[in-house]
């Protein structure tokens, strides 16, 4: 499974979700290869990735792709990442 963690910049945010996500994933048993995008980078990456993590603001400017867009509000929430990709997964 491919997941991409989105932020504006790709180097702040997105690096601190992309860890948190690789926690909670870890923890649920679920082997998936997470990476940190900007949203340059993001648009091209959504289109073989199964589930995109971000802002809501972000989530919009993303556009259409193919993968399930998963709005996170609080990227330190460790219980907010666990139930939206538990979700996701089912």
């Amino acid at each position: 499974m491919k997941i991409v963690a989105v932020c504006g910049m790709g180097i702040g945010t997105s690096v601190l979700l992309k860890m948190n996500a690789e926690k909670v994933l870890a923890k649920l048993g679920i082997d998936a290869d997470v990476e940190a995008a900007d949203m340059g980078v993001a648009r091209g990456a959504a289109q073989t990735a199964e589930i995109v993590l971000t802002s809501e603001e972000l989530a919009e400017e993303l556009g259409d792709v193919p993968a399930q867009v998963i709005v996170i509000k609080n990227f330190f929430d460790l219980e907010e990442i666990t139930e939206k990709l538990t979700a996701a997964v089912e």
